[in-house]
């Protein structure tokens, strides 16, 4: 008998690169072998090189759910490594050099008063995003400090991956990360089907029965429905803002009273809950 016999194919099921969803899954302890397995196939290292994860900030505090402009930021010490991931849905300007800031913050953040430099951990941090950063077909760009002419890596301590989640399907070469995208990718039950049927990864067998369980608690699900709704209206919130600034700016001429008419919108868009990093991108 068909082990999917029965099940609607266009059933919704709760999304994997949903910032709530994300962290019950992979900033739980408890999934420490999920965690394990996923991080061995993004960063292509072998599985059993991995004996221990922590993780620093486990909690997603339930007020985050109502807040426009937050992100999923996962923090773990993997055998001595400094792993962090983050998830973001909704495209932001500068945001390589955002992930260049947050690099260099967690890897000088864990030097302490007269330790020396050489005890600086490798600091890795990894970008799975849900929209098109760079120009090219590749879904995944690993980026390190090398030697321009001769290609001399300078230190093996940084590292920072991208992982485009929007070129998965159309770039696919069989290798088993692209296994776990296109799990984050997933949106219904068929997506699910297909990954279970081809994919031979235990771990990622074992999330897809958690994401069916995750997806018919109607808890979860009516969290999912307004943390989703909510990173529509960011999204909405900064087209619409930036397009009220391009008007302004329009209206009254960027050239004259330039600071003037900034000051102003960077008044209102504080008054309206914006961050300095939001109002930065807005104004760029």
């Amino acid at each position: 008998m068909d082990e999917f016999q029965g099940i609607d194919r266009n059933a919704k099921i709760v999304k994997l690169k949903l910032d709530i969803i994300f962290k019950k899954v992979f900033g739980d302890e408890k999934n420490e072998d999920i965690i394990a397995a996923f991080i061995s196939s993004l960063l292509e290292i072998p599985r059993e090189s991995i004996k221990k994860v922590y993780i620093e900030n486990v909690e997603l505090p339930p007020e985050q759910l109502d807040q426009k402009f937050s992100r999923l930021d996962l923090k773990l010490d993997i055998d001595g490594r400094l792993v962090n991931i983050e998830m973001q849905v909704n495209r932001e300007n500068d945001f390589n050099e955002r992930t260049l800031f947050y690099w260099a913050k967690l890897y000088s953040e864990e030097l302490r008063e007269s330790e020396p430099y050489s005890t600086l951990k490798q600091t890795i941090c990894i970008n799975i995003i849900n929209f098109n950063q760079f120009d090219c077909p590749d879904y995944h760009s690993h980026f390190k400090v090398l030697e321009t002419e001769r290609h001399e890596v300078l230190s093996e301590k940084f590292s920072i991956h991208f992982f485009e989640l929007k070129k998965i399907k159309s770039a696919a070469r069989n290798k088993p990360m692209e296994d776990w995208l296109n799990l984050i990718n997933a949106e219904t039950e068929g997506d699910l089907m297909d990954i279970q049927t081809t994919t031979g990864i235990p771990e990622v067998q074992k999330t897809i029965v958690m994401l069916r369980t995750l997806s018919a608690d109607e808890k979860t699900r009516q969290e999912a429905y307004y943390r989703e709704k909510r990173i529509h209206d960011e999204a909405s919130a900064l087209s619409s803002a930036r397009e009220e600034g391009r008007a302004e700016g329009r209206a009254e001429g960027r050239a004259e009273g330039r600071v003037d008419r900034d000051n102003e919108l960077i008044a209102k868009w504080r008054s309206k809950g914006y961050s300095d990093e939001q109002i930065r991108e807005l104004l760029s």
